[in-house]
């Protein structure tokens, strides 16, 4: 019985340790989604300019992020 419940705290107790990680993965997404938008924009733009090279470069990057 003993054992048991010395497991049934760990168990509790570690699952609520890592809900601090949440905020740093939160942080790390936003900054993802933020360089993201800024290739798309800047994709955007040298689409508009005539530039497709360039847009076609910026764009392919943006995706490799949303895939890593």
């Amino acid at each position: 019985m003993k054992k048991f419940l010395i497991l049934s705290m760990l168990i509790l107790f570690s699952n609520s340790a890592y809900a601090g990680s949440c905020p740093m993965m939160v942080k790390n997404l936003d900054s993802k989604i933020e360089e993201i938008q800024k290739m798309r924009d800047a994709g955007m733009k040298a689409h508009e300019a005539g530039d497709h090279a360039k847009s076609e470069e910026l764009l392919n990057k943006a995706l490799e992020l949303i895939k890593s």
